[in-house]
């Protein structure tokens, strides 16, 4: 579903951008061209009906209408508003795509902490780990996405798709609990992990604390998610920048019609009977909201959103992948071919040769000075006479004994004489 075009721009060149302007998956052009075809019908249709339905008298009371809507329009802070809340959304969005729970960091934890290779033991222990890890995920992204819930809507699916066992999901089911029970597959993960140190099957306890942490870190980025899902953007900010919208485009659709030359109002000195600027004016603050309406949440079915289905892919393959046939297999220790190099350099293909330049050093090592100003000055010319220093040290007043100062801190130190004893 992501639209992805980076290779087209991966090389400034002319027209670089303007050849995206084609696109149609994902383009402005498709989300917008039927509020645009709304807009421009409804004023072909009032302008038609100005020149050719109106009497004499109605005409000239439209005309006073069109002049007061034009003027009007300018009071709707469109431009001021609109922006501040796509740069919301658009930081709201990024930040959603930050915390999507990714295992690596788990799985390579678990792949360096738990040991043994003995199917009822540790390659056991260890798939059942990762496991957990991607259900817990999957249980979050099946709350958040469209997508995920369509693909496993009920947990009888979670369990044909191999993330819960039907012992699982009976326990699962049984704990009595109106909220998400993403965090349950991570309570499983903490005590399976610490039966494993007791059991031997993790080394020491800082190899169990580093699992720990994986494991928190991996749950805290499902609960932001879920969060991020949970407290939306404030409804009064999303109707207000709407609202404000469409009212200033309902106010140009009277105010921005071509009126009879002949009458001879200021700003309607020509008639084109189709407002271009007005168009453009339509095509980017209505396209401004369209992208923020499909940013504000990236879990649907739009175009650009995340792929979430192939993100469960992914994640649940790599994980099983590191932690199971990865486990132990380093490859043979052997020499690389710049053993004997004192400096070594990788070689270049012919596309990709650079031309032969100096290496980046500093940008004062550009700096070029003449013979004479690099000669070291005798230091009686700079007017410092040897031995004696730049600044003569402050003086310092002598700080009073203890008890002479505040009256508090002598009693403190010598209440018999306070008292008069």
């Amino acid at each position: 579903m992501t639209v992805t075009y980076t290779s087209r721009v991966a090389t400034a060149r002319f027209g670089g951008f303007s050849r995206l302007l084609l696109l149609w998956r994902g383009s402005i052009y498709k989300l917008l061209y039927r509020e645009l075809l709304l807009f421009l019908t409804a004023y072909l249709g009032l302008s038609l009906a100005y020149r050719f339905l109106l009497s004499e008298e109605q005409r000239r009371l439209f005309e006073k209408l069109v002049l007061y809507c034009d003027k009007s329009a300018e009071l709707i802070p469109v431009s001021f508003v609109l922006g501040f809340y796509v740069a919301l959304v658009l930081e709201r969005w990024w930040g959603q795509f930050r915390t999507v729970p990714a295992p690596d960091g788990l799985m390579v934890a678990v792949g360096s902490s738990v040991r043994g290779s003995d199917a009822r033991g540790g390659r056991l222990l260890r798939r059942t780990l990762l496991r957990y890890g991607s259900l817990a995920a999957l249980l979050v992204l099946r709350a958040v996405s469209t997508p995920v819930y369509k693909r496993f809507p009920t947990t009888d699916h979670l369990v044909q798709a191999g993330f819960l066992t039907r012992e699982e999901r009976r326990r699962l089911e049984a704990l009595r609990s109106p909220y998400n029970k993403f965090w349950v597959p991570c309570v499983w993960f903490g005590a399976l992990a610490g039966r494993a140190r007791q059991e031997g099957r993790i080394g020491d306890d800082c190899a169990l604390k580093l699992l720990m942490e994986e494991l928190n870190r991996f749950r805290a980025h499902c609960s932001l998610l879920f969060h991020y899902d949970w407290i939306s953007v404030p409804l009064v900010y999303t109707q207000v920048v709407t609202i404000a919208v469409y009212t200033f485009f309902l106010t140009c659709l009277v105010g921005r019609q071509f009126l009879d030359p002949a009458q001879g109002y200021p700003g309607h000195e020509l008639d084109l009977g189709v407002p271009v600027f007005t168009l453009l004016q339509f095509f980017f603050y209505v396209g401004w909201l369209k992208v923020a309406e499909q940013l504000i949440n990236p879990f649907g079915e739009d175009d650009d959103d995340f792929e979430t289905n192939t993100l469960i892919d992914r994640n649940f393959q790599v994980s099983m992948l590191a932690v199971d046939e990865l486990y132990g297999g380093v490859p043979e220790l052997e020499r690389d071919r710049f053993w004997d190099a004192a400096v070594p350099r990788p070689p270049y293909t012919a596309a990709a040769a650079p031309p032969p330049r100096r290496p980046f050093r500093g940008s004062a090592f550009d700096v070029t000075l003449a013979k004479e100003d690099l000669q070291f000055q005798p230091l009686e010319e700079l007017g410092d006479p040897p031995g004696e220093p730049l600044d003569p040290p402050p003086e310092s007043s002598p700080e009073p004994p203890p008890g002479d100062g505040d009256p508090q801190e002598r009693w403190l130190l010598h209440p018999k004489a306070e008292l008069g004893l």
